[in-house]
Order: structure tokens, then sequence, then C-alpha cells
């Protein structure tokens, strides 16, 4: 079953206001600030990175698989920026990011600190973590690829941006590093 109602259009740049989130238009304001440019296409909600193929199609990239992790005081919060048909394994990641026991954060902690929820969560996300909770973590696969897709904070909508951008321009400018780990 198709996450399109439609036949599927590729936009260019900021969508009209009505019927978008507040933090989806700030996404969109942010990355209009910095020049960011951006390919955008609407869809149905998607809830696992499995529904992402027909975006991938697309865009011709791959569309992140973004996972919301904390270590067990819940103390250490970390986004980790994955290719779709990669696995996640918690304990190998734990390793590579030197924190015991990774799981799951929980929506709380996401919607305080990414202001997203469970569907949505975005690399875009850290642009509302301005005190810095949340490290990412990329696989070196994703820091490989000219795009990537990934959501503007919700799970309707999806936008292929240039690495680039995001490594050289957005994520300085939100303040956030990012640790390459190989998965």
């Amino acid at each position: 079953m198709s996450i399109f109602t439609k036949d599927p259009v590729i936009y260019t740049g900021t969508p009209e206001p009505k019927g978008r989130s507040e933090k989806e238009m700030a996404v969109y304001a942010l990355l209009d600030q910095f020049d960011i440019k951006y390919d955008r296409i609407d869809h149905k909600p998607v809830m696992s990175a499995q529904n992402c193929a027909e975006i991938e199609d697309l865009f011709q990239a791959p569309v992140c698989k973004n996972l919301f992790l904390c270590n067990r005081s819940m103390s250490q919060f970390y986004m980790l920026t994955m290719p779709n048909e990669k696995r996640f394994c918690s304990s190998k990641t734990s390793g590579l990011l030197h924190s015991s026991r990774l799981s799951f954060a929980d929506t709380a902690h996401m919607q305080q600190f990414l202001n997203t929820s469970p569907g949505a969560v975005s690399i875009l996300g850290l642009m509302f973590d301005a005190q810095n909770r949340v490290q990412l973590a990329i696989d070196t696969q994703l820091l490989q690829s000219e795009y990537i897709g990934c959501h503007p904070c919700v799970n309707t909508t999806s936008l292929k941006i240039r690495v680039a951008d995001l490594l050289k321009t957005f994520l300085p400018f939100v303040e956030h590093s990012y640790l390459p780990i190989s998965l």
C-alpha cells in the first residue's frame, strides 16, 4: 500500500503555512535563512523506516533511520542517524558511543529536547535542542552520500538535503557536532 494518496509531487522551497505545524515551518525558515536548498514531498504519516522505500526511490537518496536513545540512567541522550537497511544493535552501538546500556529514550524527553514525536525524529530536530543535550552520531555510510532524506520534525513530509549543507552549515549553527560511527 502506497504512502501517497495521489501521484507524488516533489516540490522545492517552503510550502504555504496552512495546515502545517509551527515546528515544521520553523525548520523551513531556518533552512531558508542559510540558503540550504531542499526538495520536499508530502505523504501519509510514516511510522517506520520500512515505509520510506517509496520516498528513497523518488528522491534517489537514502532516507535516514533516526533513533532517539539514552543510557540506563537517562543522563546521556543520543540521536543515531543511520541507513534504513541497517539494523540497530544496542550492544554494538553502546560500545561505539562509549555509553553503557543504550535503549530507546522516552517520548517526553524526545518532545522536550527535539520538539518532536515518535516517527518524526530527525537531524533537523537538533535546532530545538538549545541546551545541547543530544549527541548526534551518524553512520559513515550516510556521510558518503551526496544527499539524504529526513523529516522536518513531522512524519507527513520528507526533505532531500545535501549532506554537506547539514554538516557544514546547519549543525554549526545549531551548535551540534557529530560522531561518525561505522555500524
